[in-house]
């Protein structure tokens, strides 16, 4: 069982990176998309994307709370 746990923990390191790679490409391409409007169209896809959260109503409010808890249990 030992053995299996660390693959576990090893695969979670893994997603945890890429998580992380992730946010750290959205956060750049912000900052591109602030210095030069509408090169990436980042912020745009991001209000489209929370705008969706908002028209579900409680439903959406519930996923993303569960994506903050989440994100920072990690």
């Amino acid at each position: 069982m030992g053995g299996f746990m660390a693959v576990l923990n090893t695969v979670g390191g893994y997603a945890k990176s890429v998580t992380d790679f992730g946010l750290t490409v959205i956060v750049a391409l912000v900052v591109v998309d602030i210095l030069f409007p509408t090169s990436t169209r980042i912020i745009e896809n991001i209000g489209i994307v929370v705008d969706q959260f908002g028209d579900q109503g409680v439903a959406g409010l519930i996923a993303l709370l569960l994506v903050l808890v989440l994100y920072r249990r990690g």
